[in-house]
């Protein structure tokens, strides 16, 4: 990059001034990591909008790493956002309005550019493509208060649900690999999901018809869009991929859950894909697409230290797997699906083809029901005695 174009980055992105961080502290911004080294005071360069911050502090020889602490911010054209470290917490914390300023100002005065790493363009669209329904609106929206995301500060409810053997594993995984404590935390609320019903439960209704609201979640998906979302697909989407970054980037076990839950919603909808929300399914499917090809880079994890997706939670017989195999099997032998929905769909089921080595042909009929051990996304029937004893409806199913 020659030195003009350079200068009008600087001057036009946005920087991050952290101050005071200690050597070897990793400090990441979307799908970048720094190694925090003696001269390290933030990132320049970095283009407006949306962008995740996360970080972990280290022991002093650099070996051992508490959990990741992680915050969204929404910053536009040449925004200074600062943060100095408190060695007591042991994370970022904001600084006075005054001081804020008084930083800004040396920022804008190139006083701290020779101290900060350039945010790596190359990557930008990586990033994008795992955030573009991210807005400001959809980070207040769920954020927690103080905005920190990090599995130290879940609640104990999320650490007791019960999990399939791969969410034990994941959640395992976490309390090894953050071996060092931190000292001087507080309990915080975790993030403001949306609630997604696991079963709908309708008074009024018949048997036959809760059974059927439960083998087709359009209706569910219809009911939430109105109450919880305003009508608004993208808020939908966005809260997606807000879930999949907390979770990836983050390590956030309650965002992993609710990811599971959305993905669930929409695999879980036969009318929705065919009629009533074909666009919407394209865009799922795109946001899902890329999460999972962006996670399933092995690369990606010498490059950043990052446990990304692997086999202790993407397993051939895993929640994802059952769900994709039944929304392929109907999407891809309908006599008419949208062009484009068409598309994406067969990119997604080749990638996991080709990355995970899934196969989606169903070999029997107990194969196209079964479920993992535990799994509370099982479908589910509404037993009614009348109708068990007149057979109408097949017992323990």
């Amino acid at each position: 990059m020659d030195p003009q174009t350079a200068l009008e980055l600087v001057k036009h992105g946005v920087t991050l001034l952290f101050l005071d961080v200690p050597q070897y502290t990793l400090i990441a911004i979307d799908t970048q990591m720094f190694s925090v080294g003696p001269a390290f005071k933030g990132i320049k360069m970095v283009p407006s909008g949306t962008h995740f911050v996360y970080y972990s502090s280290s022991s002093r020889d650099g070996k051992e790493f508490s959990p990741i602490i992680g915050f969204f911010i929404d910053a536009g054209p040449s925004e200074v956002i600062v943060r100095k470290w408190n060695q007591k917490e042991e994370k970022l914390v904001k600084v006075s309005e005054e001081e804020e300023e008084r930083y800004s100002q040396a920022v804008k005065n190139l006083e701290f550019d020779r101290q900060l790493g350039p945010y790596n363009l190359n990557r930008y669209e990586d990033w994008k493509r795992l955030s573009n329904f991210i807005t400001k609106s959809v980070i207040e929206r769920i954020e927690p208060i103080g905005g920190e995301i990090t599995v130290e500060c879940e609640s104990d409810m999320v650490r007791n649900t019960p999990k399939t053997p791969m969410e034990e594993t994941l959640d395992n995984q976490l309390k090894v690999g953050n071996s060092v404590t931190s000292v001087g935390k507080t309990q915080r609320k975790g993030c403001y999901y949306t609630s997604i019903p696991r079963i709908v439960k309708c008074k009024g209704v018949s048997g036959q018809e809760l059974t059927s609201l439960n083998l087709d979640k359009t209706q569910l998906l219809e009911t939430l869009l109105a109450k919880d979302y305003g009508g608004s697909e993208e808020l939908l989407l966005g809260e997606l991929q807000f879930a999949f970054v907390a979770f990836l980037m983050g390590q956030s076990l309650e965002a992993f859950l609710q990811w599971k839950s959305l993905v669930n919603l929409f695999f879980g909808c036969t009318e929705a894909p065919f009629h009533t929300r074909t666009q919407l399914f394209t865009k799922f499917i795109k946001v899902v697409y890329y999460q999972l090809k962006y996670g399933l880079q092995k690369d990606h994890m010498d490059e950043t230290g990052l446990t990304l997706l692997d086999d202790s939670w993407l397993s051939a017989d895993s929640f994802l797997h059952h769900l994709c195999k039944d929304f392929f099997s109907s999407l891809l032998d309908g006599s008419v699906v949208d062009g484009d929905l068409l598309k994406w769909t067969r990119k997604l089921k080749e990638l996991l083809e080709s990355n995970l080595g899934w196969e989606f042909q169903q070999s029997s009929a107990v194969d196209g029901i079964y479920f993992e051990e535990n799994d509370e996304f099982a479908p589910v029937v509404e037993m009614l005695d009348h109708e068990a004893s007149a057979g109408n409806v097949e017992p323990n199913h």
